[in-house]
C-alpha cells in the first residue's frame, strides 16, 4: 500500500528534475555564442581575478599623467639629486627614488604606459599583417598559397631578437618605431594560424552557399569566414603580449630599444642595476610590475581558451 502511494510521488519528483534540466538546457542553447564563452569565463575564478589585476595595471598606467599631477607632485623626469636613493615608504616619495633622484611611482606608472602602448601597438601591426597574410593564403590556395607561405618560412628561419638588437645599434627607436620594428619581424606565426583557420573554414557549406548566390571573394572573407576565426585571434592576442612586454622589455634593458628619459619598464632596471646592491627595490619594483602583468595576461589568456572553445557545453 505504501509503495503504490509512493510511486506517484517519485513519479512527480523525476519529472519535476528533468523538467527542469531541460529548461536550463534550452536557457544556456538560447544563449549567444560570446554570451556563453562570457559565461564560462566567469566560472574561472583564476582568470577572473587576473583580469581583475589586470584591469587596475592599465588604469594606472593610463593614470600616470594624474599621479604626477595629484599624488606625487612630480614629472617622470625631474631629477632630485640631494634625494637619490631614498627608499620607498618616504612622506616625499611613496616608492623611493632612484639614482638620479626621480620619483619611482610617476617612472612606475609612465614606464607602463610605455611598456603597454608598445606592446599592443605591436599586437596590433602583427594581427594586420598576419591575419592579412594568412586570410589570403588560406583562402587563395595553390600558387599564391604557396608563395606567401615560402615567405613565411624564410622569415621564421631569421632570430627575431638578434635582429631587433642589430637595428637597434644602428638606431635609436622610440615607443612607436620600437613597435613597428617588432611587428616587421613577428607576424609570421599569426599567419600561419589564421591561414589553417581559414584551410578548414573554406570549404564549409555556407561558404558553397555564399559563392552558389553570387557573393565576392572579398566578401567571403570578411563577413563569413573572419568572424569565425575571431576567437582564435582573441586567444592568441591575450597571450602573445606578454612576449611583446618581455621583449620590449629585453631590448630597453640591453639599452637598444625604448631610453632615458622616456621610462620603460625595461630601462628601469637598466638604470637599477647598478645600484642593486644599495637599493634592491629600484631592481623589485619594475620586475615585479613586468611578473603581475605578464603572469595576469597569460591567466586570462588561458580562461579566454577554454572560454571560447565551442567544444565546451558546460
Amino acid at each position: 500500500m505504501s509503495s503504490t502511494i509512493q510511486t506517484p510521488a517519485i513519479g512527480r519528483s523525476t519529472a519535476t528534475a528533468l523538467g527542469a534540466l531541460s529548461h536550463d538546457r534550452q536557457v544556456r542553447a538560447s544563449y549567444g555564442y560570446w554570451r556563453r564563452a562570457w559565461r564560462r569565463f566567469r566560472q574561472n575564478y583564476i582568470s577572473l581575478s587576473a583580469l581583475i589585476v589586470l584591469t587596475c595595471i592599465i588604469v594606472f598606467a593610463l593614470s600616470a599623467g594624474l599621479i604626477s599631477s595629484y599624488v606625487t607632485h612630480y614629472t617622470y623626469a625631474a631629477n632630485h639629486l640631494s634625494d637619490k636613493l631614498t627608499p620607498p615608504f618616504d612622506h616625499r616619495y611613496w616608492l623611493g627614488t632612484d639614482g638620479n633622484g626621480r620619483d619611482e611611482l610617476t617612472r612606475l606608472a609612465y614606464g607602463g604606459r610605455v611598456s603597454l602602448y608598445v606592446a599592443i601597438l605591436a599586437a596590433i601591426a602583427i594581427l594586420m599583417i598576419g591575419a592579412t597574410v594568412g586570410s589570403i593564403a588560406g583562402y587563395c590556395g595553390g600558387f599564391i598559397d604557396s608563395t606567401l607561405m615560402r615567405i613565411v618560412d624564410v622569415l621564421i628561419s631569421i632570430p627575431v631578437l638578434p635582429l631587433l638588437i642589430l637595428v637597434s645599434s644602428f638606431y635609436r627607436p622610440g615607443p612607436t618605431a620600437l613597435a613597428l620594428f617588432i611587428a616587421a619581424f613577428s607576424w609570421t606565426g599569426i599567419s600561419r594560424l589564421i591561414r589553417g583557420e581559414v584551410l578548414s573554414l573554406r570549404s564549409r557549406d555556407y561558404i558553397e552557399a555564399a559563392r552558389v548566390i553570387g557573393a565576392r571573394d572579398r566578401r567571403i572573407v570578411i563577413r563569413h569566414i573572419m568572424p569565425n576565426v575571431v576567437p582564435v585571434i582573441v586567444v592568441w592576442t591575450s597571450l602573445v603580449i606578454p612576449g611583446l612586454i618581455l621583449t620590449e622589455a629585453s631590448l630597453s634593458y640591453l639599452g637598444l630599444g625604448v631610453r632615458v628619459p622616456d621610462p620603460s619598464w625595461g630601462n628601469m632596471l637598466q638604470d637599477a642595476k647598478q645600484f642593486v646592491r644599495t637599493s634592491w627595490t629600484l631592481v623589485f619594483i619594475p620586475g615585479f610590475a613586468i611578473y603581475i602583468t605578464v603572469l595576469s595576461l597569460y591567466l586570462v589568456g588561458n580562461g579566454l581558451r577554454d572560454a571560447l572553445d565551442p567544444r565546451l557545453n558546460q
